[in-house]
């Protein structure tokens, strides 16, 4: 299941997916709503701990090599978008959300955001140098950004799809304070997000 640059490629079985999980959002409560697509095809790793992110390349706002680990963001809500240069719906909802989502935490303590390109097809269009790109076009100068592809033996897929089973690009995940996956789906309501993260930091201001 693959976003293409020509869209009439589309499957039926993948319209259906993103057409469900168009309505997903974070909800205030201690239930986290994933959307149809989540639950049904059984993707992400919700209520379990986050792993380590084994990303090679990370570059920061300037487009220099940097590095990130969430070990080091204990005690802050981290959003993460996962994203390839290529495809439509990256461009459509999942980088403008990321924008919206990180815009209104911009210098919160307690709150971080970050972006992959996870490659698992078109190694050759979705390369290292569209992070630069994607930066720019989204004007990402706050925020740490990596890029990973996946080997032979991942079937092609790179570590983080791998570990937190997503379902594709673009794919967002939401790990609480306590490092806990409490949101990852293929779209998120970014003002339902903002709305839920402003009055739990509340709480923790």
């Amino acid at each position: 299941m693959e976003y293409r640059l020509n869209q009439s490629k589309f499957s039926n079985t993948r319209r259906k997916i993103i057409k469900a999980s168009a309505a997903s959002l974070i909800l205030p409560t201690a239930s986290f709503a994933t959307g149809e697509a989540g639950q049904q095809h059984k993707y992400g790793i919700l209520g379990q701990k986050a792993p380590e992110l084994e990303v090679p390349t990370w570059i920061d706002g300037k487009g220099k090599p940097t590095s990130f680990k969430l070990a080091d963001h204990k005690g802050k809500f981290v959003y993460m978008k996962l994203w390839q240069y290529w495809c439509p719906g990256c461009h459509s909802h999942g980088l403008p959300s990321l924008v919206k989502i990180k815009n209104a935490f911009k210098d919160n303590p307690h709150f971080t955001a970050l972006s992959i390109q996870t490659v698992f097809e078109g190694e050759y269009i979705n390369t290292k140098s569209k992070m630069d790109n994607i930066q720019k076009r989204y004007e990402l100068y706050d925020i740490v950004m990596g890029h990973e592809t996946g080997g032979d033996d991942q079937h092609g897929r790179p570590p983080t799809m791998i570990n937190y089973r997503t379902g594709g690009t673009p794919w967002g995940v939401m790990i609480d304070p306590n490092g806990k996956v409490i949101f990852n789906d293929f779209s998120i309501n970014a003002e339902a997000a903002i709305d839920y993260l402003k009055k739990e930091i509340d709480k923790m201001s």
